[in-house]
């Protein structure tokens, strides 16, 4: 099952889970092991300004698939009940929610026109037991994270533990798909890995990686000893020694390195099958990470007030397809998930009915040499997570947070670690006051009403129910817990 067809090209989709742009040797770290990353770069376009758009999981992914922001598709936070049965969710009472039901992902658009869907791994968008949006293939963790050993899966509706180490997992299910006997119909095929999502101890991850990181990694390439920011009341992952810190970030870059091995074995399977040419693969996480950054560990719910900061809003994005894109190339363009959906379907000549609903835009121009003069003249992206939300251009970052504050304004040129808040500082009023308005004006021209993320009560502890006039009478969204 495959396309040889070079105007109809097979599609794969490698999607991590809480994965550093920082964290790839290609992207200048010399500590973590990441040859195929490295090697998949080589062969394409690395993007360095890349933004998730909302820096946390399930937000991320749903806005990925559609398209839409969190205040049009209506997840705002990671779902914490909903996916699976009670055993797993007892939040959830046994309730399956599928929270993008009646929204369009760019799947549906895919299998309409043609191609044969697959997805292996983490899905986390509710209801794990029943396919959505069109994949024919269903393969998929049955929350959203968990254990890398016995990790809860579902095989045919039902939920059960899978003994072997869940990245190699996820992988065999991956290259089942792609080893189905079929016609020449091109295939879409997304891989979802948990890595490297804590945990991180060590018996959570092959025994020689973790050792070696642990025992020969200095980890020079991540911060230590900063402090977080004084208006930080509660920290999600808190790591009070040295210790702690080492362990984690031998379990986290272990996780990196074995999911890597993964991917080698992907990209060896279309180059013994001769598809490489003819496979656009696209490898990116649903937000970012700090391992040490500003004295955190974590995404956006790595503190609360949530946080906007670089690490948790940039994600790593390559995209390969040799003989069609440019190889070895490095784009410095601010872009963003809102635009992969527009993007897909425009570089595979797909129409896109939600075009003029959706915020993202097309960059296939920039794929092929041709940069779109809107995105060359944009370069903002947007972000938000609940009530809070960002502004960010090449120069400046603002951040939002509306029923409480603080308000956070940096100049990244100056500025590139976010130390520096200079949002009451008098000097920059001038500057405030036009990022407050994009800010506005954006979000203001494209959130739905009735799924507005400012009106939830999202503290980063998980989302319970749908949100808006559909849940109403549930218990939305978990607040802080002791």
């Amino acid at each position: 099952m495959a396309s040889r067809n070079s105007n109809r090209p097979n599609v794969i989709l490698i999607l991590t889970d809480d994965q550093g742009c920082w964290a790839m040797g290609c992207a200048g770290n010399q500590e973590i092991h990441t040859p195929n990353l490295d090697r998949l770069a080589s062969t394409g376009m690395r993007f360095e300004n890349f933004f998730c758009t909302s820096p946390v999981c399930s937000p991320a992914r749903a806005s990925l698939l559609t398209g839409r922001i969190p205040s049009q598709h209506g997840v705002h936070d990671w779902i914490k009940a909903g996916d699976t049965i009670a055993k797993y969710e007892p939040e959830g009472n046994g309730k399956l929610i599928e929270y993008l039901k009646d929204q369009p992902g760019y799947t549906d658009y895919l299998a309409a026109a043609g191609y044969t869907c697959g997805i292996s791994g983490k899905w986390h968008l509710g209801d794990s037991h029943h396919p959505q949006k069109s994949f024919a293939f269903w393969e998929v963790h049955a929350k959203g994270g968990g254990p890398y050993y016995n990790a809860p899966m579902i095989r045919e509706g039902n939920v059960y533990e899978e003994p072997r180490y869940v990245t190699d997992f996820i992988t065999d299910n991956a290259l089942r798909f792609l080893q189905q006997k079929n016609s020449g119909a091109p295939f879409y095929l997304s891989v979802h890995y948990t890595a490297p999502h804590s945990p991180w101890q060590r018996e959570q991850h092959p025994a020689e990686l973790f050792d070696d990181y642990y025992r020969n990694c200095p980890f020079k390439s991540v911060p230590h000893n900063l402090h977080p920011p004084e208006w930080v009341h509660h920290l999600g992952i808190p790591v009070k020694d040295a210790g702690t810190r080492r362990m984690y970030l031998s379990g986290y870059y272990a996780a990196v390195t074995a999911m890597d091995a993964n991917v080698g074995r992907l990209l060896d399977w279309l180059e013994l099958k001769n598809l490489r040419e003819n496979t656009f693969i696209c490898f990116t996480s649903d937000n970012g990470m700090n391992m040490g950054h500003h004295g955190l560990y974590g995404k956006g719910n790595a503190t609360f007030p949530l946080n906007m900061f670089e690490e948790s809003v940039k994600v790593p994005f390559i995209v390969s397809h040799p003989g069609h894109l440019p190889q070895g190339l490095l784009c410095t363009e601010l872009l963003s998930h809102y635009d992969f959906m527009p993007t897909l379907l425009d570089y595979l000549g797909i129409d896109n009915p939600e075009a003029a609903r959706l915020p993202g835009r097309s960059f296939a121009g920039l794929l092929r040499g041709n940069p779109s003069g809107e995105h060359q003249e944009q370069v903002v992206v947007y972000d938000e997570y609940g009530p809070v939300r960002m502004v960010r251009t090449r120069d400046w970052k603002y951040i939002h947070r509306y029923p409480y504050g603080p308000h956070e304004l940096y100049n990244l040129t100056n500025d590139p670690r976010e130390e520096f808040n200079l949002v009451n500082v008098p000097q920059y009023q001038y500057s405030l006051s036009e990022m407050r308005h994009r800010l506005k004006a954006w979000f203001a021209r494209y959130v739905d009403p009735l799924l507005d993320g400012t009106h939830e009560p999202v503290m980063g502890y998980g989302q319970l129910g749908l949100a808006g006039p559909a849940g109403k009478g549930e218990k939305g969204f978990a607040g802080i817990q002791a």
